[in-house]
């Protein structure tokens, strides 16, 4: 089943391996590049490739050399990579995070501002290329009268994916990123529309959702989530099933395509909750190999599992799950370092046995 095509929407994948959204800080200057496309490329027999995660604005860019979405400079950039991607016969969405709080200005472009939904800091640090590991400073909130501007920032990078050539986007809502810092009441303390009761902290999610979906389909649109997920600073909510319940009904009614979830962290019952609540597509990540994958799909648990780390080193991670094959460990130091090393430099392996 795991290696058998699945029709998403419109979109026919060749197998049911999702290659997970993974930051790997390549993009120099925030513009995808040649080793980028070749990257992907690389990797195109997975049904489904997502990519890091993509910034919708100068504001959003909080890691070191991550890549954007929004100037004509990386909507070329991101071209060579959908080209590559589509002429291996892959098929390819952008995933859209917008980093908030979790940032440093020091990695933000000139008159960039960290912004949130309150003035709260993530606790940690956070590394720069120019200093190294530094605390991460107080955000600025953002003005209510800001946030119609911010959701428009997502329209426009959704229609710039479009104008790249990818084939969907998904919204980055989880591991405690911008749309994820609104959901939580530990980062969101606002006493407005957007802020308090869990519907109004579903709000913002709601509202990027229905309007990227109005602007490229909603047919070309799914969201990652990633409750009980304490990650960047998330605090779980007493009654986060409940919250994720509501907000997963609010998805299906918009009629995005799928809900990928995190679920190392979320009680079993709730991953079924929530499967049902949405009622379509569901991708699953939390640590699959190809047998346990097999089996939660062969058991309904999920249409799609997602895979992060082993795509990393095992460039064709498809065709080694299919035979049984060696899965290579990857090298950790060199999971955020730039250039090639560590990144397209892991032989497939019909270059190693040849």
């Amino acid at each position: 089943m795991l290696f058998s095509p699945y029709h998403l929407g419109k979109i026919e994948l060749k197998n049911r391996v999702v290659m997970a959204p993974m930051t790997r800080s390549r993009a120099i200057g925030n513009v995808p590049n040649d080793i980028m496309a070749t990257y992907y490329a690389d990797r195109a027999s997975a049904g489904l490739l997502i990519t890091e995660g993509t910034s919708p604005s100068p504001n959003g860019l909080g890691y070191s050399r991550i890549p954007g979405i929004y100037s004509a400079e990386q909507v070329a950039g991101w071209k060579k990579v959908t080209d590559a991607v589509h002429e291996k016969g892959g098929k390819i969405f952008v995933q859209i995070m917008h980093t908030g709080r979790i940032a440093h200005p020091l990695n933000l472009p000139q008159g960039a501002e960290m912004v949130a939904p309150s003035a709260i800091a993530s606790a940690g640090q956070m590394w720069t290329d120019a200093q190294g590991m530094l605390d991460q400073p107080v955000p600025k909130e953002i003005p209510l009268d800001a946030i119609p501007a911010l959701i428009s920032e997502y329209v426009h990078s959704a229609k710039a994916a479009m104008e790249a050539g990818f084939d969907g986007v998904e919204l980055h809502s989880a591991n405690g990123y911008l749309p994820n810092q609104f959901l939580s009441k530990g980062a969101n303390q606002r006493t407005d529309k957007y802020g308090g009761s869990h519907e109004n902290r579903n709000r913002f999610v709601l509202e990027v959702t229905a309007a990227m979906a109005a602007a490229i389909g909603k047919e070309r649109l799914g969201i990652r989530l990633s409750p009980y997920n304490t990650f960047n600073g998330i605090v779980a909510d007493e009654n986060e099933a409940a919250q994720y319940v509501a907000l997963v009904n609010g998805l299906r009614e918009i009629g995005i395509c799928y809900v990928h979830l995190l679920s190392f962290a979320i009680p079993p019952a709730v991953v079924t909750e929530l499967h049902t609540a949405f009622g379509g597509t569901l991708i699953l990540n939390g640590g699959y190999d190809a047998a346990r994958a097999e089996a939660d799909l062969e058991a309904g648990k999920a249409e799609l599992i997602s895979l992060g780390r082993p795509f990393i080193s095992n460039p064709d991670l498809v065709e080694r799950m299919a035979n049984g094959a060696a899965i290579v460990e990857p090298d950790q130091a060199t999971f955020y370092t730039p250039g090639e090393k560590g990144y397209t430099d892991y032989p497939a392996l019909s270059a190693v046995t040849a």
